[in-house]
This record gives structure tokens, sequence and C-alpha cells, in this order.
């Protein structure tokens, strides 16, 4: 197949291109590289790489001609900016995701979206939440209006290779090793009871690709891609042998507590996480020593 996917050189997509090619496809991927890093473009015959803002450009014909499916993994995909800039936050998850869509409806091109489970958390707590949500509801017009196929992961928590460990878009468990490796003390916001359900992007790229290789019976559906099990951030840090932890103020926007029902993902699909965190952190333990 012929595939574009937004956002590949993103802690997501550059998992999510390094899967598309181990099954043989051709992939095209767009990126402003604002979070992605140009060392996660992989060197292979099979994908090319542009410096493209979906922001701004809105006619993608001169990277890629007429792909079989787009996976829309651009995003900017945390809570805090987007609060402190929710004009940035905003256009690059709406005003993106309605040029990829316009443009994919113009080529019937079905689409993939990444979604967030910060859709159950109050969508007015941050342009975050709002802008992602918007996207689904984009997705969800387009497929009614203009029979446009689409469908949408939500996901959980997401943890693993090429994960960011450190600045504003930085994941928890990313923090932590970072710190972990440094021999600092793990930094806890709040009183670190909030629970969350971390899942391996192992587990979640196999999400995004089962629901693109079904979008003919997938197309309008919903599915959370998360393992169904939580931990309280104190946990975390005791799966890291931490006992040095430094607390710092709640953040706003932040919620108490993320679990997946992933029994749809499950049923349609065939889709079950298989990673577990615990090992995950036992071998970045193991690594280390």
């Amino acid at each position: 197949m012929n595939i574009m996917v937004t956002g590949g050189v993103g802690f997501v997509g550059t998992n999510l291109i390094k899967r598309l090619l181990l099954d043989g496809h051709k992939v095209v991927c767009l990126d402003n590289y604002s979070t992605g890093k140009k060392e996660n473009e992989v060197d292979h015959k099979n994908v090319s790489y542009f410096d493209v803002d979906l922001r701004y450009v809105h006619d993608y014909d001169s990277y890629v001609s007429k792909p079989d499916i787009i996976y829309h993994m651009a995003a900017l995909a945390r809570i805090q900016p987007s609060i402190k800039d929710p004009v940035t936050a905003i256009q690059n998850n709406f005003d993106s995701t309605l040029n990829i869509l316009e443009w994919a409806r113009d080529n019937n091109t079905p689409v993939i979206f990444a979604g967030s489970s910060s859709y159950h958390h109050g969508l007015w707590g941050s342009p975050y939440a709002w802008s992602k949500f918007g996207g689904e509801q984009l997705c969800e017009l387009y497929s009614k209006v203009y029979s446009l196929p689409t469908a949408i992961c939500r996901f959980y928590n997401v943890y693993g290779p090429h994960q960011l460990e450190s600045g504003t878009y930085a994941t928890l468990i990313g923090i932590f090793e970072k710190q972990y490796r440094e021999g600092k003390p793990l930094i806890v916001t709040d009183n670190g009871e909030q629970r969350r359900d971390f899942t391996h992007i192992e587990d979640i790229v196999d999400g995004i690709i089962r629901c693109g290789e079904n979008i003919e019976k997938v197309n309008g559906e919903i599915f959370e891609l998360g393992t169904g099990k939580n931990y309280s951030i104190i946990e975390i840090t005791e799966f890291f042998n931490q006992t040095e932890v430094e607390y710092i103020p709640a953040r706003d926007g932040e919620y108490d507590v993320t679990l997946a029902d992933y029994s749809k993902a499950n049923n349609i699909l065939g889709w079950n996480p298989t990673k577990s965190l615990k090992e995950y952190i036992e071998n970045v333990i193991d690594d280390k020593s």
C-alpha cells in the first residue's frame, strides 16, 4: 500500500512508520519537526520525509499521489503547553485535521485519526482536550456528510521507544527514565495518587494498523486503546526502585484517573494489549545496571 503518515518523526509516528515498512508498505511522512526529531527518520528506500506545516499547507499532491490511507498522527500532545498557548495548540490539532480531511475528501482517501483519552476528563479543561475532540468531530462530520471513511483511535498514556524524555512535551515515563538514569530524584506532581493507564507504543501501533486494515468495516467507529489497568504515580516510582522522590505542586488541567475499556477494540479488531509496564521498567533498570 501507498500510505501517508502525518507527524511521522514524532513518538507515535516514528514507531508506526517502522511497523508499516516492516509490513512492506511505502510511506510518505509529513511533519513540521516542531516536536518530532530529525534523527527519528528511518533510512529505508520505501519512506520519504517532507517538512510540511499542516496548519498552512492545504494541498499535498506534490508530496504524495492519492495514498491508499492516511494515518493522521500529527498533534501537539500535552495539556499544560496548550493552556499557556491555546492558539498554537488549536491550530496544530484542529486546523491541521481540517486540512487533512478536506484533502482526503478530494482524493477519497480513508483517514485514521489519533484521538485522545482526554475526551473522558473534561473537554473544557484545556485547549488540548477540546482541540483533539474537535478533530474527532471533524472526522465524524466528513464521514457522515461526505461519506469519507474515517476511524478514531484514542490513546492512553503511551510509553516506549522514541518517547520524549525532556522538554515541554515529554511523557511521564520518559521523564522518569531520564531522571533514573541520571541518578536524580523522580519528580512527582501533587501527592502522586493520580492513576494512569499506561500503554506501550507497540500495542498502540498494532491497534492503529488493525484499524486501518479494517477501515471499511470500522468506518465511523471510535476505539479506546489502553490496557484496562492503571497505576498510581507513586507505584511507578516504586517500580523504578526509587526511594528518592521530589514533590511539586499540581498542574492545571491534570485529571485524577485514566482507565480504558478496550472491549470494543477487542471485539471488532481482535486487539489485545500485550506489553507490561512493570516489565518494561525492569528492563530499564537492567540496562542501567
